[in-house]
């Protein structure tokens, strides 16, 4: 079996560049379509894609329903299928408009990268996600021990992402000059930040209570007076690792200059954290849903709720109440039992309900629905 057909190499380079020049696809999107192509090939016997025929999409599906994950070893989701076959929908479509290859192949052929209705709606189904209640960040945070440069830099590390809600990528490349600790917030500046979609927006902290924004303070205070750094500098700088007590290579301290190159350390810290407390691992993302939980419960106005949802980066509420305001299926069935306590005998809803919050309600979704979902 040939393992490179120089063809399909080229015409998937110039596919790549129009997914990042034309389309504004980032690199993690670009990764996706490659590794959903490099798929295909390999199930094709690696065949020039100007060969392309339909029958090959079919027998593509169906071994992809019978190949197993690399990481599991189980089939594959309907999910990760899904968003193959859209993926290679899209190429091919793209493809057949290209010189040398529109007499060659047909749009609707590549229609055939598909799946049944029933499994579409199993992939893009919307599932509860696990999330730490704002209780068991707390105790998390209060478990880090605090006696050297890097203890101090984690505890700050999961502090700081329950204050501001930001992005791995974003903790993992912040510098001390984006933190406003008089305005008490952060600058998520894109042309230094790695956030989603290369937003630039501003985050007040968030009011969580505990330790945590002292913890922030403290941290910043302890970089800035004791080791002497400045603007540019890491605000997580990276662990250096040099000769330890036993000759060995050992982490030292803390490399001053540069930022992480990615957030797998990120990870590794909150994984160590959690489970050091004593609690399942959850990754910084979630605690995304966790602030929204904590906001739906104490936002008391349209407003408030909108600026709480601004403050996450989204430009639209909708956005975060379809994204991350999932409510926990035990709190469901709280809120639920407990509405039966508001309903009489004769099936009315209780007066106690304020007419006035339903009508900000009502208000906020005819301007969000006029808004888009975005």
């Amino acid at each position: 079996m040939a393992k490179h057909n120089a063809a399909n190499a080229r015409i998937k380079r110039e596919y790549f560049t129009y997914l990042k020049e034309a389309k504004r696809r980032d690199e993690a999107s670009i990764d996706a379509v490659a590794k959903a192509l490099a798929r295909f090939e390999e199930a094709n016997a690696r065949k020039d894609f100007k060969t392309f025929h339909r029958a090959q999409a079919v027998a593509f599906k169906h071994k992809l329903d019978k190949q197993p994950a690399v990481r599991t070893g189980k089939p594959l989701s309907r999910a990760t299928v899904n968003s193959t076959l859209s993926a290679l929908r899209a190429f091919f479509v793209w493809l057949a408009g290209q010189p040398g290859y529109k007499s060659r192949l047909s749009y609707a052929d590549a229609d055939y990268f598909n799946l049944a209705e029933k499994d579409v709606r199993i992939a893009k189904a919307v599932r509860h996600k696990a999330f730490p209640t704002l209780e068991q960040v707390h105790h998390v945070i209060a478990a880090i021990p605090a006696g050297s440069a890097i203890e101090l830099r984690n505890r700050a590390l999961v502090a700081f992402a329950l204050l501001t809600g930001a992005r791995d990528g974003a903790l993992a490349s912040f510098r001390l000059k984006h933190v406003d600790l008089v305005q008490g917030c952060v600058n998520q500046d894109a042309r230094d930040v790695k956030t989603k979609a290369s937003k630039t927006f501003s985050t007040w902290f968030f009011p969580v209570g505990g330790d945590a924004l002292k913890i922030v303070q403290d941290w910043c205070y302890y970089l800035r007076t004791v080791l002497l750094w400045g603007d540019d500098d890491p605000l997580f700088p990276p662990t250096q690792i040099g000769l330890g007590e036993n000759g060995g290579f050992a982490p030292v301290g803390l490399r001053r200059g540069e930022c992480w190159q990615g957030a797998g350390p990120i990870r590794d810290i909150f994984r160590k954290a959690f489970e050091a407390a004593g609690l399942p691992y959850f990754n910084p993302h979630s605690f995304r849903d966790t602030l929204v939980q904590h906001g739906e419960r104490v936002c008391t106005t349209i407003e408030a709720f909108k600026a709480w949802s601004q403050n996450l980066g989204h430009e639209r509420v909708m956005t975060t109440l379809t994204s991350y305001g999932t409510v926990a299926p035990h709190r469901q069935a709280e809120l639920i039992r407990g509405m039966g306590a508001g309903i009489g005998a004769a099936g009315k809803v209780a007066a106690s309900i304020d007419p006035s919050m339903v009508a900000q309600v009502m208000a906020a979704m005819q301007t969000l629905t006029g808004d888009g979902l975005g």
